[in-house]
């Protein structure tokens, strides 16, 4: 009896080859482009820092407690940003590659003060901008705020894709002594491009380009950067 099915198996050995093949390249097939995945990223490399926020006093009390900003978007789903629109009309969800986008644009802003000349505590702490829930930091200033829109889009065309980029931010300056609210300040930020071809690279560039822009037109307000500085020169 076994030397009869290995007989038949072997005898069909080539169709049951094709066969696995044949499964193997459908599942392939059936995940590619089922997701894409961009890396937020705001490096806040040869920025041009505002002399009205720049720290040119190297003062030591001017410590500064980031707290990881608040996801205040109407999604389903915190951890899509965006979506892909395919030429046949289907839909692909973008997700961040490495960071929550809390996270990443609570990073951006720690490196865009870093390089202002603040010092800036290594706190993670979420916070969700509630006077009584402020974090009781060492610091005499607390940063935190909402991401109100972050939203990367792409719809592939003939002869070009279209790349789009929407990130709106609410930035809060509280004091951690007592909680009160210092300041509070908006911005939105929009990018386009049009392009011949599609890659998750250019989604990624135009989504941090974006974001780099709302973290440095925020801070590009007088006010914000002249309440900062009262705060910290306070003994």
């Amino acid at each position: 009896m076994k030397k009869i099915i290995w007989s038949i198996f072997k005898n069909n050995l080539p169709c049951f080859a094709s066969f696995v093949l044949l499964f193997c390249l459908l599942c392939i097939g059936g995940c590619t482009g089922s997701l894409y995945s961009v890396n937020m990223n705001y490096e806040a490399f040869g920025v041009n820092i505002p002399s009205s926020l720049r720290n040119d006093n190297k003062n030591l009390n001017s410590a500064i407690t980031v707290a990881e900003f608040t996801d205040a978007r109407k999604v389903d789903d915190p951890i899509v940003i965006g979506h892909v629109v395919e030429k046949d009309g289907m839909k692909v969800l973008v997700v961040p590659k490495y960071a929550k986008p809390t996270q990443a644009v609570s990073t951006g802003i720690k490196r865009y003060l870093a390089k202002a000349g603040y010092k800036i505590y290594n706190d993670t702490r979420k916070w969700d901008q509630k006077e009584a829930a402020v974090p009781k930091a060492g610091s005499k200033l607390v940063i935190g705020g909402t991401i109100d829109q972050l939203e990367l889009t792409c719809r592939k065309g003939f002869p070009t894709d279209s790349y789009k980029a929407v990130v709106k931010l609410t930035l809060v300056l509280t004091s951690p002594a007592n909680g009160n609210v210092l300041y509070r300040s908006s911005v939105e930020s929009n990018t386009a491009l049009e392009h011949v071809s599609f890659s998750e690279a250019r989604l990624e560039e135009q989504l941090n380009i974006a974001l780099g822009d709302a973290i440095e037109k925020i801070f590009e307000d007088i006010k914000l950067a002249q309440k900062i500085k009262e705060t910290l020169a306070q003994k």
